[in-house]
């Protein structure tokens, strides 16, 4: 399997193979070679139906039927390749050659590389392409850099100030204390302050305890599990009672969730039901879903229990087994490697959960959270020493 993105005679073309036929696709306009053009390119695909774009001009290959997964177990390479045996013959239409010329701002599946001499894993007659202060990412939010005796100087868009144009006006005369992150509020030229955990208040001045953690849509905890090294992976257990009137909503991830490749065992609410989701390596399994309890989004206090034992994942919603399937009898992967991290009612702040989660979920939880226990350990986990933001306290009104 591969996938290929190359320049070939004046034009981009797009190639990949994932296991049954060699994909083409071609832009409808050439490359300008004068070296001082910068081009947008998009390319990708969604099963097998790919999708290539320069400069805002699109060609799409509709799908046909065949297989819909790449597996490419190779590192990723970027403007050539460390042998050119690597190369598959199909993957280019004339012989394969270096990239000569400049490259920026590649994003994968949303997240961008760090084109950087300590960022990647290796490389070899790289030089700086710019050649000054600037850089491409140097002013941030559409600011422009200038080139000056000193170093560099940004002008930033009416909306954002600082050296690098890195905070908004908004926030510039913010009141919101040590313990809180001001967030941008442009369409009421405003600002809020997002306090971190064990902290409240408007300007987050407030200092608070809780037991039971209360979740607004844009909250979070990120707990690390310091159990992690001496874990059976094959046997993973998570158990937590929950209560929310909201009919979706992120409720607990266990993973790193740094890209679409890290095993993860995830439970939220999808449509005012329960939906649970586990990925042992390469493959997201069907996601597990229980018709029945509609009554998830019912303001009550539920108990769910999640057993993976190997391939074989067990539900228990207020003690009562509502799900028991083996996702792989072919026990081709049996360890959730969830990296020591759980994150409870959404993720960190700019990370929008239906972006995180490939659409399984589609919002952060609005609800409360308590006991919550791992694996079999006698204690539960103290949520108030985990990281987090817009934690309010749940113990009133239960």
């Amino acid at each position: 399997d591969f996938l290929c993105i190359s320049l070939v005679n004046g034009f981009i073309q797009l190639r990949y193979n994932l296991g049954d036929r060699t994909v083409i696709l071609q832009t409808l306009q050439k490359v300008q070679a004068n070296g001082n053009t910068w081009h947008s390119l998009t390319a990708g695909r969604v099963g097998n139906e790919g999708y290539l774009e320069l400069d805002g001009i699109n060609v799409t290959q509709k799908a046909s039927p065949g297989m819909n997964a790449l597996d490419a177990h190779t590192d990723f390479f970027v403007g050539g390749v460390s042998s050119l045996n690597f190369v598959n013959p199909m993957a280019i239409e004339n012989e394969p050659t270096g990239f000569t010329g400049c490259i920026r701002e590649i994003v994968i599946n949303n997240r961008e590389l760090n084109l950087t001499v300590t960022d990647s894993k290796g490389g070899a007659n790289i030089g700086d392409c710019d050649g000054t202060d600037c850089g491409y990412t140097v002013c941030k939010n559409n600011g422009t850099c200038q080139v000056e005796n000193s170093g560099f100087s940004c002008s930033c868009p009416r909306e954002w100030t600082g050296t690098m144009c890195e905070q908004s006006i908004h926030c510039s005369q913010n009141m919101c204390g040590s313990h809180a992150l001001c967030i941008p509020q442009p369409s009421s030229l405003s600002y809020t302050c997002a306090c971190a955990l064990g902290w409240t208040g408007k300007y987050c001045d407030k200092k608070i305890e809780f037991f039971i953690a209360k979740f607004v849509g844009n909250s979070y905890i990120k707990y690390t599990d310091p159990f992690y090294g001496k874990r059976d992976l094959q046997y993973s257990r998570l158990s937590l009672n929950f209560t929310t009137n909201q009919t979706e909503g992120l409720i607990a991830w266990m993973g790193k969730s740094e890209d679409e490749d890290n095993d993860f065992l995830a439970i939220g609410l999808a449509n005012g039901t329960l939906k649970v989701v586990i990925n042992l390596g390469e493959r997201i399994s069907v996601p597990l879903m229980h018709s029945k309890y509609f009554t998830c989004s019912d303001g009550r206090w539920h108990f769910i229990t999640v057993v993976q034992n190997q391939t074989c994942v067990k539900v228990y919603l207020d003690e009562e087994l509502i799900l028991f399937e083996d996702i792989d009898p072919q026990r081709k992967y049996t360890a959730l490697n969830y990296g020591g991290i759980c994150y409870f009612g959404g993720f960190e702040i700019g990370r929008k959960v239906h972006i995180v989660t490939t659409g399984l979920f589609q919002k952060a939880l609005i609800g409360k959270i308590k006991d919550v226990v791992l694996f079999q350990d006698s204690k539960k986990i103290q949520l108030m020493k985990a990281e987090g933001y817009n934690i309010h306290d749940g113990n009133s009104g239960n």
